[in-house]
């Protein structure tokens, strides 16, 4: 058998040290569909040291027994690396607790304490850290207290063994409270010790953003104003808000996804190259582009109304549950962008989201501008822009479509494409972006983590059009689930003589 060259490369990652790793919230579903089997999964490719320990901690009373029974379904039914396997499970299963305890009540943080410092003496965690708020952002402010007034949060410069802890988006609502998020996690934390995390980034293909353009001679040349025309983003969802509507009607897909997902996309095709693979190095650059923004020009918002999704029946957004029933909130966004900077001055970035649209993708498209000297369409023939297609998701991997002679005693072109995908390159299915965002963690790596200056320069560039839209009390335009948004959006593209890729 030849030998995988993916699995190869995870044997060459390093090891963390052990820590406890606290997950409030344990009892919720980030838990069991992504963080617990994203765990199993690096127990089962060897990359969690032997002593690693695990405890959720939330309002349900459960034993241990009773969590690490509740949490081997989670990973029966959501771990990349399935069937489990027995061996390893009993293995990762030893290092499972729990505690059970309210968020707001001290003693709960007590009891914690007590189960940590036995952990240290029994599975040698060496007082090391990390606590995931997976809960709502209004906890963070009391969890964050009550874990700095127990004397539960130490750091290295300080003579201490490591304190780091993660925080789910939103990072906030908008740039007010972002301010207040930030001031509230630097209060008991410094700011290195602050891992912010968004899943998109811990995705193979984003990830390989940056060994494609810094790693490889061909690309980097060419990733300017005088060969690239415009790029594209699309982040689609199939599916509606599902059972976050109540949430959902009060951030809309702005919130949700543009301000997070898709300007880390962003940030990361444009940047500039680093001059180091190192955590601020690389976010120098990331915040250089959000600080380049121009102010927002054109900009096109939708809601879905009834239709048909992948061949089922699909309400209306308003008709979904916990959405109010005259909600104005959009569910569809679509923006023209510029980033003023030299490599990039008057190149057009196109973005978009939205929910109940054809299929779930998202996808990257840099198109290249025509060959300066028009020679075969001077034959009649149909010339074709090249264009750099990047896949996150489904089927991670990326293409490059050029013109090609058809086989033929005449002369005719027509577009092909080289392809590359993980699955198939590499033999196995690339790591949950979870299982790689929770590793480096427990690294101390923040390179895939949103800095504080981050966040909150994307908010203040979205901000304004955000309370335009609040102000505005007509309605989104509507478009029906299964289309590809209202026609605006087309009209965004078609008045510069472009059209949107379908990915």
């Amino acid at each position: 058998m030849q030998p995988n060259p993916l699995r190869e490369g995870l044997e060459q990652e390093r090891v963390p040290e052990p820590s406890c790793l606290v997950i409030f919230g344990a009892s919720g579903d980030l838990t069991q569909r992504k963080l617990i089997p994203g765990l199993y999964s690096l127990a089962h490719d060897g990359l969690l040291p032997p002593g690693q320990t695990i405890v959720g901690m939330s309002r349900s009373e459960m034993t241990d027994d009773q969590f690490r029974a509740a949490m081997r379904e989670a990973c029966d039914e959501h771990a990349r690396t399935r069937p489990v396997d027995e061996e390893i499970w009993e293995n990762f299963a030893r290092g499972l607790f729990y505690v059970s305890g309210e968020f707001t009540d001290s003693r709960s943080y007590n009891k914690l304490r007590v189960r940590l410092e036995e952990f240290d003496r029994t599975r040698r965690t060496g007082g090391r850290r990390i606590y995931y708020l997976a809960v709502p952002p209004e906890f963070f402010s009391q969890i964050a207290e009550f874990l700095g007034g127990e004397d539960m949060v130490t750091d290295p410069e300080r003579g201490g063994p490591y304190t780091r802890v993660i925080i789910e988006k939103p990072f906030g609502h908008d740039l007010p409270s972002a301010h207040e998020l930030n001031r509230v996690a630097v209060s008991t934390f410094r700011e290195r010790q602050v891992f912010r995390i968004d899943h998109y980034l811990g995705k193979e293909t984003v990830q390989n953003l940056l060994v494609l353009r810094f790693a490889n001679g061909i690309f980097e040349p060419f990733w300017n104003r005088q060969y690239i025309d415009h790029v594209q983003f699309t982040v689609a969802e199939s599916i509606g808000v599902e059972k976050r509507g109540n949430y959902f009607d009060s951030a809309g897909i702005t919130r949700d996804i543009l301000q997070n997902h898709m300007l880390q996309l962003v940030s990361l095709i444009a940047m500039e190259p680093p001059v180091a693979f190192e955590a601020d190095s690389v976010r120098d650059e990331k915040v250089k582009v959000l600080r380049a923004l121009r102010p927002i020009e054109e900009a096109v918002r939708g809601q879905y109304a009834e239709g048909s999704v992948l061949g089922e029946h699909a309400v209306a957004y308003r008709k979904e549950e916990k959405v109010k029933p005259r909600s104005n909130t959009e569910t569809y966004a679509a923006l023209k962008i510029f980033i003023d900077n030299w490599r990039w001055a008057d190149v057009p970035f196109y973005v978009r989201a939205g929910k109940r649209l054809p299929k779930r993708v998202t996808d990257i498209s840099i198109h290249f501008r025509p060959a300066p000297y028009p020679l075969f369409s001077r034959l009649g023939m149909k010339m074709h822009a090249n264009v750099l297609a990047i896949r996150i998701q489904p089927d991670e991997g990326i293409s490059l479509k050029f013109d090609s002679k058809l086989p033929g005693p005449t002369v005719r072109t027509a577009p092909v494409t080289m392809e590359f995908r993980y699955a198939t390159s590499f033999g196995a299915e690339p790591p949950e972006a979870y299982e790689r965002l929770l590793l480096e963690t427990m690294l101390g790596d923040a390179t895939l983590f949103a800095r504080r200056d981050e966040i909150e320069t994307a908010w203040a560039w979205l901000d304004p059009l955000l309370k335009r839209w609040s102000e505005d009390s007509d309605p989104p335009p509507f478009y029906s689930a299964g289309t590809w948004g209202p026609d605006a959006a087309d009209e965004l593209l078609e008045k510069d003589g472009r059209k949107w890729r379908r990915p």
